[in-house]
């Protein structure tokens, strides 16, 4: 979802764009990594791979690791041997939901979940192996292809689904176009750090935002069932709040992105 909007924001800003799916490319494979990178030697790098699913990682921590932690890794080691600026993604997930408002880069990461151990262990390295590492933290991610809650819960309720969403999980929603742009920004910007990016606004649960997708499509008479995140009974824990906001993007000139529901307004659009 993220890749093919970066992708097709930097074509479209004339870059020469290189692009490689899980197919085309294993990041946990560190030879075919630094083979491609070696061969292209492009001026930035940026990782929008990862293995998502967050309760897979739970049940499989060896495939976690390798591809959340190992890969950037890979990918920063690679970039560092043509002098490349490296940006990954990174998740909100890194920190423990116990917080009330916004989590900054003041907040100590405290993940609790395998899926948060290895994104921050990937972030870690990878700054370790490449000065030039521009992590990018985001979460509540919903956007053209995008398959998780936030990205079909309108096709859900005009399928007549019945629509089941999460009344006590607070998160920054943050449109996947909005995000790639950001990500081209951060890459010529090419200053190392931690980044939190997400659109505006003070956050939402999945429940407001499903209400706020069938407002905006027009889908009425549709009836949203709220349940809590301990009914699901999913092999991973998740923060029950994991709203970030940035320090640092105001400060290097970087304007706040369009608040969430303009952004989800555009996704439905």
């Amino acid at each position: 979802m993220v890749g093919r909007a970066t992708v097709n924001h930097s074509k479209l800003r004339g870059d020469t764009v290189l692009a490689f799916d899980h197919q085309g490319l294993d990041i946990s494979d560190p030879d075919s990594v630094t083979q491609i990178v070696r061969t292209e030697k492009p001026e930035a790098v940026i990782n929008c791979a990862a293995w998502t699913d967050v309760d897979g990682c739970e049940l499989d921590a060896a495939r976690a690791y390798a591809i959340n932690s190992g890969g950037p890794e890979n990918l920063a080691k690679a970039s560092r041997t043509v002098g490349a600026v490296f940006v990954t993604i990174s998740t909100d997930y890194v920190f423990d939901g116990r917080k009330q408002g916004f989590y900054t880069q003041r907040d100590d990461p405290n993940p609790e979940s395998i899926y948060g151990l290895a994104k921050l262990e990937g972030e870690r390295k990878a700054q370790l192996a490449l000065a030039r590492t521009v992590v990018v933290r985001s979460g509540f991610i919903f956007g053209p292809g995008g398959k998780n809650f936030l990205s079909t819960v309108v096709d859900r309720a005009k399928r007549g689904e019945q629509v089941k969403a999460i009344s006590d999980v607070w998160g920054t929603p943050t449109y996947s176009l909005h995000l790639a742009a950001r990500l081209r920004e951060l890459a010529f910007l090419d200053l190392p750090g931690a980044f939190h990016v997400t659109n505006a606004g003070n956050g939402a649960t999945f429940e407001e935002f499903a209400r706020a997708a069938l407002e905006i499509a027009g889908c009425r008479n549709v009836n949203i069932e709220a349940v809590a995140m301990e009914s699901l009974k999913r092999p991973a824990p998740r923060p029950r709040n994991s709203r970030l906001k940035c320090l640092l993007s105001e400060a290097v000139g970087l304007a706040p992105l369009p608040h969430w529901r303009d952004g989800l307004a555009d996704f439905l659009s």
